[in-house]
């Protein structure tokens, strides 16, 4: 078996290519990162987001089409390319199921398929968020019952979690630490050597993968946690009349006060990463208390939303059958075109039980893809006429830069003007000397 330093070597003088398998949010700026030093295939299954990223068309919208078009990256679905490869980096998609249980199976088939194209000597690292002990205890025996070979002994494999914040401009895969773990200590170092290459903040070598795995769902964990928090005082002040945003500013005054803010927790990691952690503790007979709780929170502030929008058109007396309610984003988070498991829609599908169809708009989200996943049609902004209530769901930058005066076209002339602000991006006062009726988390 080659070492594995040896195998840098061949990567690191393009002799042999690495290859990233998965080329969504996470995987593509990794290939792309990789290519501006090493040769990359880039392997993913669906073929029209290969054809796309062969014509410099960004399908993320994280990265940008220029960066596409000038990246060395081999976009490939076909998985022959793959043979001999030396290096692979998983970084596929881990949802949950009905019941939030994890589904692992986009990692089991790409361990499979991988496996097929294995060779002695290669390193396999996942990427993908799991629970601890998913890359030891299922990924390692696929691998190895697959391709005849033996882990340890024929091919080595790591866990190094992804930490990239799609939308964020500032908190990009090259200034974030980036955790590296491996079976053993030859394993650990070509891994760290080569993502040193592309991690200008460093690497953090874990004494374990599980430790590696572990650290990973916990940071979301946290999150979740301190957002439900949040959500939970919030629904506290309202029911005392307490503006919460203020009170957050007087408490943030402290030192060591967290900043957290209310809000909808929905998308691909901190909205399904605790259910990877609990899940594992009831496989150990352990039942989470805080963790499940905090999820139970979160998990109902759409309906929680959508029934206080509900109780301030009747006691402004408004008709519910003809009202007509804007929504100003649809996506999980704010400058980003991601809309998996966004928690709009449960604000959404909650109004439409009281017989109203909002009118959603969002320049970010992909129009056919809202349709297919969630039955919505998007609307335009000059749709947006004669509301009774504007409701700014995500606060996309386009959407953030409007005053109050442009809000006061979107309303009837003779139209009690109601604002939902849910984040409180905006200032209130603002609104209300201007005749608005304004809620926020």
């Amino acid at each position: 078996m080659n070492t594995g330093f040896g195998i840098y070597d061949e990567i690191v003088d393009r002799q042999k290519p690495i290859a990233v398998v998965g080329l969504g949010y996470v995987g593509l700026p990794i290939a792309i990162a990789f290519s501006n030093k090493i040769d990359v295939i880039g392997y993913d299954i669906n073929r029209q987001k290969i054809k796309d990223y062969q014509n410099g068309i960004d399908v993320t919208g994280d990265i940008g089409d220029v960066m596409i078009k000038d990246c060395s990256v081999d976009f490939t679905s076909d998985a022959e390319k793959l043979n001999g490869v030396p290096f692979f980096i998983v970084a596929v998609p881990t949802p949950i199921q009905s019941g939030n249980v994890p589904d692992l199976g986009y990692v089991q088939s790409a361990s499979r398929m991988i496996a097929k194209k294995l060779s002695k000597g290669a390193i396999v690292v996942y990427e993908s968020t799991v629970y601890p002990g998913v890359t030891e205890e299922i990924c390692i025996p696929i691998l190895e019952a697959e391709s005849g070979l033996t882990c340890g002994v024929d091919f080595k494999v790591g866990y190094s979690p992804e930490r990239i914040n799609p939308g964020d401009k500032v908190h990009r895969l090259e200034n974030i630490v980036k955790i590296v773990s491996g079976i053993d200590d030859d394993t650990v170092e070509i891994i760290a050597k080569l993502y040193e290459m592309i991690i200008g903040a460093g690497v953090y070598r874990a004494e374990s993968i599980k430790v590696a795995e572990a650290a990973k769902v916990i940071e979301n964990a946290q999150r979740d946690i301190n957002i439900a928090f949040m959500n939970e005082l919030s629904m506290l002040f309202n029911n005392m009349g307490i503006n919460t945003k203020a009170v957050l500013e007087a408490a943030s005054t402290k030192w060591n006060f967290l900043d957290f803010s209310p809000g909808l927790v929905g998308g691909h990691c901190i909205g399904i990463d605790p259910y990877y952690l609990t899940y594992k503790a009831e496989d150990t007979g352990y039942r989470s208390k805080i963790i499940l709780a905090g999820r139970h929170i979160n998990d109902g502030m759409g309906k929680y939303i959508a029934q206080q929008i509900i109780k301030i058109l009747v006691r402004k007396k408004q008709n519910l059958e003809n009202a007509r309610i804007g929504f100003l984003g649809l996506t999980y988070k704010e400058d980003c075109s991601d809309i998996r498991n966004t928690k709009v829609t449960d604000i959404i599908h909650e109004l439409k039980e009281y017989g109203i169809t909002p009118l959603v708009v969002d320049p970010l989200a992909d129009r056919e893809e809202v349709y297919k996943e969630h039955d919505i049609e998007l609307s335009s902004m000059n749709s947006l006429k004669n509301l009774n209530a504007v409701v700014v769901a995500v606060p996309h930058h386009q959407f953030a830069k409007m005053d109050v005066f442009d809000f006061e076209k979107l309303y009837g002339s003779d139209q009690i003007k109601i604002m939902i602000d849910i984040k409180g991006i905006y200032k209130k006062l603002d609104f209300e000397n201007n005749g608005f009726y304004y809620w926020s988390l």
